[in-house]
């Protein structure tokens, strides 16, 4: 099953059970070797193609993409995912599906992030065993110790800044927060909440392997420029 021979008519949860294998060429990448990681959907794009957008902060030094569509219908999520895997296959650029497991595994995607009120990492891991990787946003230190961060990952420390884009978390880890989740465990930490050019640097150095973006980038003028930027000041703080 392919985004080339797949025609989406309607969006059938039954159908997960055909489940669909990551591509090979994204099964080499190892444990969590990536550094920017663009959260994108079509509202963050404000009216601009989602897929033109990622392209070019492809270009920019985006090395890894979540589909972040909150508000979409499975069917319209499914149909969006299956074109965003298509031209990032083209890149050898991962997929990461946001709390949707069936979406995640009809469009063949590298793996899925989950939060703490969505489908839980033990239960990906019974209904998804070729995943590779699942995600799970830490907003209180006490998230740590649970069965769902244990069968998790990686984490999203989220938020690390308080932001628009994301209303309803408990904690603003600031860099002291990003230091403290760092001494409590060895799994890759992505940074995640207003990060941009001008903070990504000290959040790295604090001991994030990862900063996640959505407006920095998909508001962005010049997406691959913004990238880029950002890129910058990851690989200088490395």
């Amino acid at each position: 099953m392919s985004p080339d021979t797949l025609s989406v008519t309607r969006f059938d949860r039954n159908c997960c059970a055909a489940r669909v294998t990551p591509r090979a060429t994204q099964s080499s990448r190892g444990c969590f070797p990536f550094r920017l990681y663009l959260v994108v959907s079509e509202d963050s794009c404000l009216g601009r193609d989602f897929i033109d957008v990622t392209r070019r902060a492809i270009e920019g030094g985006v090395d890894i993409v979540q589909l972040r569509e909150k508000e979409a219908d499975d069917t319209t999520f499914l149909e969006r995912a299956l074109r965003l895997q298509e031209m990032l296959s083209r890149h050898d650029i991962p997929l990461i599906i946001n709390d949707n497991i069936c979406v995640a595994q009809l469009c063949g995607a590298y793996g899925i992030h989950v939060g703490t009120s969505d489908i839980s990492p033990p239960q990906i891991r019974t209904q998804w065993p070729e995943c590779q990787s699942i995600g799970y946003s830490i907003e209180c230190l006490s998230a740590l110790e649970t069965n769902d961060a244990r069968a998790a990952d990686c984490f999203g420390v989220s938020p690390v800044f308080s932001t628009l884009s994301k209303t309803n978390t408990i904690t603003e880890w600031g860099i002291e927060g990003i230091r403290q989740i760092r001494a409590l465990t060895p799994k890759p930490l992505i940074a995640i909440g207003n990060m941009n050019a001008t903070n990504a640097r000290e959040v790295i150095r604090a001991g994030a392997d990862c900063i996640a973006v959505i407006s920095a980038i998909c508001a962005a003028a010049d997406p691959a420029r913004a990238a880029a930027e950002i890129r910058n000041e990851i690989d200088k703080a490395l």
